[in-house]
């Protein structure tokens, strides 16, 4: 087993469906923090943004994932970091996930393809496919239940995907306040997007682009800024 070295922690993540990749990263480094947040991750995976959240600087972050290997491995992440009294894992279905407390902060780097082609391994269709696992619909009745009146839903979609999500959010009164539109090559389209959600009609919406490579292939000045935390290298 291999770990995958940032800064300042390290991960496995060979058993967990989803693997440490650009989408995580790009959130947990977008998503606006306060020290205060009580933090849940929905879908962690092997903990990347719990762990990145953590080195920002929040309070405490609640990690969910319904494939148990997953939440194992996240759970064994967070034991090795330095912030292992702050993080925690859990094997849940976040459809029936209770917690005394509700949230400042719930993050998303979710099952997004619909109705589009699988694979043959159950665990990661189960991660990659909203009709395998968690539905749009099911994950926003979650934000809703789970979130407090002030807070935060952020959420990372391809946007096609993000067409769909939107107007099922806003029919839980979940708007829209910024977004993020990842372009992965100089003068390509967008496709992906960064997506914070509040209670109730912003009357503007900050958005903003991000371009991760040139047309030669190297990274741009901008994504270099924003992994600059986090990237060995």
């Amino acid at each position: 087993m291999k770990r995958f070295h940032f800064k300042h922690f390290s991960l496995y993540h060979d058993r967990s469906t989803m693997k440490v990749g650009t989408d995580a990263v790009l959130l947990g480094a977008w998503v606006a923090l306060k020290p205060t947040d009580w933090v849940l991750d929905v879908g962690t995976g092997c903990g990347i943004l719990p762990l990145m959240l953590a080195q920002r600087g929040i309070a405490k972050v609640h990690a969910v994932d319904l494939d148990e290997a997953s939440a194992i491995e996240a759970s064994e992440n967070f034991q090795a970091s330095q912030w292992d009294r702050q993080l925690f894992a859990f094997h849940a279905d976040v459809r029936k996930f209770t917690m005394q407390c509700a949230y400042d902060l719930i993050i998303s780097n979710p099952p997004f393809f619909v109705n589009s082609f699988k694979c043959d391994a159950d665990r990661r269709n189960q991660a990659r496919h909203t009709d395998s696992s968690l539905t749009f619909g099911e994950l926003i009745a979650a934000v809703k239940r789970l979130l407090k009146p002030d807070g935060r839903f952020v959420v990372v979609l391809p946007l096609r995907e993000s067409q769909e999500f939107i107007p099922l959010a806003e029919q839980q009164n979940l708007f829209v306040y910024s977004k993020e539109n990842i372009i992965p090559v100089e003068g390509k389209e967008p496709n992906r997007v960064n997506l914070e959600f509040r209670y109730g009609k912003p009357e503007t919406v900050a958005s903003s682009e991000l371009i991760i490579r040139r047309v030669d292939g190297s990274f741009t000045d901008a994504y270099d800024r924003v992994v600059a935390d986090f990237y060995l290298g």
